[in-house]
């Protein structure tokens, strides 16, 4: 993929700026504003219902927000949406690949909707990034969580997005698949091209993998910091803790 002039003149790879999504009455989002940056992690967090899904699927241009604005790469979603969604990608456990595709062909599909240019070496070198050789002419609904998952990122790689979605990329794996996944995505970080967006509920992942965590609260951000720093800043001894206060009684946090 290359590198465009707006990108290269910016550290930040997504920004977000008074964000809002509503239904009606319903407010699912509520004016929220954050950064990712190049070769950081950061870690999307909150209880189910907090505004997580919704938020991403702002960013990946699947919902069109209420108000506010939508920058990747320096891109603005709104204006030049194809520019911008070029340089993302998502994966995601609720998000299978089609399953009556083999793993290569549904890299070879992926890699023509991104315009992926040498896309038959491309795809080799996924394929082997991600040990997937011998799955190459599987078909992807046949195989394990843990391989689907691989399988998953290969493709959400394979235009080398400067912005990376992931939403509970390692749920449901077992602890060794999901370390293996944690190592490749936070090596793909300290390239320092790109920056992820990372959502979970595995407090201890986020803590071995996050450089920066943001806890939402009923549509808005109530916490920002180091998740290694911030539960000591609340008062709590971990992360898991301070997410069990975030979506118990996010009031008694006082802020």
């Amino acid at each position: 993929m290359q590198t465009s002039a707006i990108g290269s003149s910016s550290r930040s790879v997504l920004k977000v700026e008074s964000l809002a999504k509503r239904y009606g009455e319903k407010i699912a989002v509520q004016e929220i504003g954050f950064e990712v940056r190049r070769g950081e992690i950061v870690g999307l967090l909150g209880p189910n219902g907090a505004g997580k899904t919704t938020s991403i699927n702002m960013v990946l241009g699947v919902l069109e927000p209420t108000s506010g604005k939508i920058e990747i790469d320096g891109y603005p979603l709104a204006t030049q949406r194809s520019a911008a969604l070029a340089r993302t990608n998502f994966a995601a456990v609720y998000a299978p690949l089609p399953g009556n595709l083999t793993v290569q062909q549904n890299l070879h599909v992926f890699g023509l909707i991104y315009d992926v240019p040498n896309l038959s070496a491309r795809i080799d070198e996924l394929i082997t990034q991600f040990d997937l050789e011998r799955f190459r002419s599987t078909k992807c609904g046949v195989l394990s969580s843990g391989e689907q998952t691989r399988v998953a990122l290969a493709k959400a790689m394979l235009n080398q997005p400067t912005l990376l979605l992931l939403d509970e990329p390692t749920a449901s794996l077992d602890p060794s698949t999901a370390q293996e996944i944690r190592v490749k995505i936070r090596a793909f970080a300290d390239r320092k091209t790109s920056g992820v967006l990372w959502t979970s509920h595995n407090m201890l992942e986020v803590e071995a993998v996050c450089d920066r965590v943001l806890f939402l609260s009923k549509g808005r951000i109530l916490l920002e910091g180091d998740p290694k720093l911030l539960p000591g800043e609340h008062g709590k001894k971990n992360l898991e803790e301070l997410f069990i206060a975030v979506a118990r009684e996010p009031l008694a946090l006082g802020v």
